[in-house]
């Protein structure tokens, strides 16, 4: 029944995680409860350690590929870090919208603040600016896309991890 417990917080986790959410955060959160409740059948150290190793790999590339985006469209790093500001601020501010706020924040900041940093960046047109906004907003979705893959990756290495320490398997 923990188990099953645990499956259920991992899926209701991973839902959250486009929305832009730290459905990863809840999961690693759920691990640690269950090992704490079920002391006798506790998660293995190698899967939590694989869990925490994606989930830091899944917060680093919901970030810095919005900035690398837009260095590939063309982009100053300038604009780098102008994406990487307007996700984080554009998500901040997205959050008293209900569901999808956070996650359309991110996708607005991202565009956003590329698009700002790189029109005040020397001699960038609009449409040259705009292209690279344009990268910008596409590494947040492909951002996005990865951090979902990944939480799916850490919801099956805890459920499999408890189910495995039960033993049975």
């Amino acid at each position: 029944m923990s188990i099953l417990a645990l499956g259920v917080v991992c899926a209701v986790s991973l839902v959250l995680v486009p929305l832009g959410l730290p459905g990863t955060w809840l999961m690693l959160a759920a691990a640690f409860a269950y090992n704490w409740l079920v002391p006798l059948e506790p998660i293995g150290w190698f899967a939590f350690g694989a869990a925490i190793v994606l989930t830091l790999m899944a917060e680093f590339f919901e970030f810095a590929l919005a900035g690398r985006y837009a260095r590939k469209y063309g982009g100053s790093r300038r604009a780098g870090w102008g994406a990487l500001a307007g996700s984080i601020a554009g998500a901040l501010m997205g959050v008293p919208i209900p569901i999808f706020g956070s996650l359309l924040g991110a996708f607005a900041g991202a565009f956003i603040g590329a698009l700002l940093a790189e029109y005040t960046h020397s001699a960038s047109t609009a449409r040259s600016a705009t292209r690279v906004a344009t990268g910008a907003l596409l590494g947040r979705v492909a951002a996005a896309a990865m951090k979902t893959a990944l939480g799916a990756v850490i919801a099956v290495v805890l459920v499999f991890g408890a189910v495995a320490a039960s033993g049975r398997v």
